[in-house]
């Protein structure tokens, strides 16, 4: 640890849905940045879960074991507050590990539905979810579930693929679910950004797009600046797909794409985001199979407790 006060800290339950008290990092039950795993939603503010679903993707499985990898390198980080903020966000909200979302993967004609459900109770309880995933795809149920109760969204998006690609039948399928989500008015494109693409997609609806190249060349507080400038004040669904990150910074997920953006550039643009008007979030596609010393799932878990900083840090959130 750092400090000594990190190293009480990591022993020490701060409140209600605080830590779990007793444990190192490298012991103890696993549960997201140590949370308390909870059904109770009563004054909670987010509520974290897993979707482990990799039936929709289209290159390598093994995205059902992204949430379990995710809880398991948390607890590294889960210490002290995230790094440079000046709260802790879980000083800020109510927080609980709400487990994963069941579903019966043999009957696949069920699982949009199933998982829409779990969204939507987690919903009607006051609370918004931070979804790990699980393949991309799992987004678009949450989608569902969030448009009915806030209307149409505005997706921040990062992802290597923009996950547009048009089909006259729908799947269950990674690359096509923004596709009917914007179809079926869960997303307003127009007011939308997405971020780090470098596949390409000769109709790419009406999204705005800040590829990897544009990052690159502009930077990340120009990236933020511009993202901020396009969604204004709108109710926001912020989807990271960790295959955003270049290979070298992420290689644990299923289709990696080269060129991506580091670590450090995805963190800096995320943090400029401060003030969005953010409602629902995810990290997906962790795939710890191909990953190397957890480095996927760490960046992952480090993704979703900035989201919660960005969530505490929306002065139109429910008080």
């Amino acid at each position: 640890m750092g400090s000594k006060k990190g190293w009480d800290n990591a022993f020490t339950a701060k409140d209600t849905y605080g830590k779990v008290s007793g444990s190192a990092s490298y012991a103890g039950a696993l549960s997201f940045m140590r949370r308390k795993y909870s059904k109770d939603l009563q004054d909670v503010d987010v509520a974290v879960a897993g979707i482990p679903l990799d039936t929709a993707t289209s290159n390598r499985p093994g995205a059902r074991f992204g949430p379990r990898a995710i809880r398991a390198v948390s607890p590294g980080i889960s210490w002290e507050r995230p790094w440079p903020w000046d709260f802790d966000p879980f000083e800020q909200l109510s927080v609980v590990d709400y487990g994963d979302c069941e579903f019966d993967y043999g009957t696949p004609d069920g699982i949009v539905p199933c998982i829409e459900e779990f969204i939507a109770g987690i919903l009607a309880s006051g609370a918004a979810s931070l979804v790990m995933g699980g393949d991309h795809f799992v987004t678009y149920p949450v989608l569902k579930a969030y448009a009915n109760v806030h209307g149409p969204l505005t997706l921040v998006h990062f992802d290597a693929h923009s996950d547009t690609w048009s089909e006259k039948r729908q799947r269950l399928d990674h690359g096509t679910m923004f596709y009917h989500a914007t179809r079926e008015g869960l997303v307003d494109d127009s007011h939308s950004v997405q971020i780090g693409l470098r596949t390409t997609n000769d109709e790419p609806m009406g999204f705005n797009i800040l590829d990897a190249r544009w990052v690159h060349r502009n930077g990340a507080d120009a990236v933020a600046a511009e993202v901020m400038r396009i969604v204004g004040d709108n109710k926001v669904y912020l989807t990271f797909d960790i295959d955003c990150l270049d290979p070298s910074f992420a290689p644990g997920t299923g289709t990696p794409v080269c060129g991506g953006l580091s670590t450090h550039q995805a963190l800096e643009i995320i943090r400029g985001l401060r003030g969005i008007n953010l409602v629902g979030m995810d990290i997906v596609e962790v795939a710890p199979a191909y990953d190397v010393g957890e480095i996927t799932a760490l960046a992952g878990a480090t993704l979703a407790a900035e989201f919660l900083c960005l969530f505490a840090a929306n002065p139109r959130r429910r008080k």
